[in-house]
């Protein structure tokens, strides 16, 4: 029984120190946005004004110009779009395929834009 009792002690000594010992944690993941990445935030301007990710461009998807604000753009380039829900960011991503956008991420809603950007939600003074 003293030895089942002291072998048990040395088994748990062993796995304690394994855990207490493991490697650091993992970094936390970044951002798999390009650095030249065009955010586009398809929200009212409203919406834009009380918050948008930083460096966000506002196009509203619901505006009877968006087209022809995106058509401005090259068409080439990657782009991100997201609104408040996820709603109008795959209306706005449809259409800009539609226009021959060639790399169009739909992030969503702006809460999961942030967190897939890494990009701070800000507001325009």
């Amino acid at each position: 029984m003293k030895n089942l009792v002291a072998a048990l002690v040395l088994a748990g000594a062993a796995l304690f120190g394994l855990t207490a010992c493991s490697a650091p944690a993992a970094p936390a993941a970044e951002s798999a946005m390009a650095a030249d990445t065009v955010v586009i935030d398809v929200r009212t301007p409203g919406e834009y004004a009380a918050g948008h990710l930083e460096g966000a461009l506002n196009i509203d998807v619901q505006s009877s110009d968006f087209d022809s604000q995106a058509s401005a753009l090259p068409t080439d380039e990657d782009y991100i779009v997201y609104c408040r829900s996820g709603s109008r960011s795959a209306a706005a991503a449809a259409r800009l395929a539609d226009l021959g956008f060639t790399s169009v991420t739909d992030a969503g809603a702006m809460s999961a834009a942030t967190v897939s950007t890494g990009l701070p939600i800000v507001t325009t003074p």
